[in-house]
């Protein structure tokens, strides 16, 4: 029952009413989650100051662990990913060596200046393939047998050497010279190819050709020749006529100066280096555009 203050302030308790339900300083309105019986849910404000610094340390630890943990993690993974994009980019480079595009330096002045000594060319290995070769073509082929001479190569450490063959290999770096040459596509097999001698025109099927990349000084032949070109061969020759070894010295050999279609790399379309010597190696067509195809 409950009744109420004389002075109409507010009820008070009843005396039917529980003593110990009453709240006393001894007993808090509320119990903190965890605190009877001492558990882990004690007022952290109770506990000594030599418990709360264990307590902090244990956790300080754990979080080192952690950070020590996920740096581990992630070197390891920096590690794997660097791993595999090295062995993409290998495999990648070896690839388009092997089927698309080959790098070659120049060695000789045999092609100038069309192309110089030490130029680095990217040669297309889609010619010959699924596109043609063609008159006027500046092709790389490898030496049909004679036609370069033995060259002295520097000695290289085995270790230096191995790591030279490994990069040529997969396309790092440039091809050597060693046994391929670089010339211009003038005959295609079948075609009739001939010069008169110093100071005469090369003719194609009977048809005078203008050489305008013939370097400066030079003549279309300073030899007199003529030729059927062989099946499934090419009838090559450099631009700096006086200074290269082409199919016109070596009629002597197997082929009759021929180069075999199967002995082609590829076909060079552009120079990449030095910088200053970038350029497209573009197909003089306008040089052939009369020539008739073989009869």
């Amino acid at each position: 029952m409950t009744e109420f203050r004389a002075d109409g302030t507010g009820p008070m308790p009843s005396s039917d009413r529980p003593a110990d339900a009453q709240p006393t300083a001894a007993r808090p309105l509320w119990t903190p989650t965890g605190a009877h019986g001492g558990g882990s849910g004690q007022d952290w404000a109770s506990r000594s100051r030599e418990e709360r610094a264990e307590t902090g340390g244990d956790a300080a630890a754990h979080r080192d662990r952690d950070a020590v943990r996920r740096r581990s993690g992630t070197a390891w993974s920096w590690v794997r990913e660097t791993a595999i994009i090295l062995v993409s980019a290998l495999v990648l480079s070896l690839v388009v060596k092997t089927f698309l595009v080959q790098a070659f330096f120049i060695p000789s002045q045999s092609m100038r200046e069309t192309l110089v000594e030490n130029d680095r060319i990217l040669v297309s290995k889609l010619t010959p393939g699924p596109f043609d070769l063609q008159r006027g073509d500046v092709v790389v082929f490898k030496d049909p047998g004679g036609w370069l001479t033995p060259e002295i190569q520097q000695p290289r450490g085995p270790v230096a050497q191995a790591v030279n063959d490994g990069l040529t290999f997969i396309g790092l770096l440039p091809q050597d010279a060693g046994e391929h040459l670089v010339k211009r596509v003038i005959g295609l097999p079948g075609d009739r190819v001939a010069c008169a001698g110093p100071g005469e025109p090369v003719t194609v099927n009977g048809v005078a050709i203008d050489e305008s990349y013939v370097a400066p000084g030079s003549q279309p032949s300073e030899k007199e020749f003529e030729v059927v070109v062989p099946p499934n061969s090419l009838w090559v020759m450099g631009d700096n006529r006086q200074h290269s070894a082409d199919s016109r010295y070596n009629q002597g050999r197997a082929g009759g100066g021929s180069v075999p279609v199967a002995n082609v790399v590829g076909v060079a379309f552009v120079t990449v280096w030095p910088v200053d010597r970038f350029t497209m190696l573009r197909n003089p067509s306008a040089t052939f555009a009369d020539v008739p195809d073989a009869g």
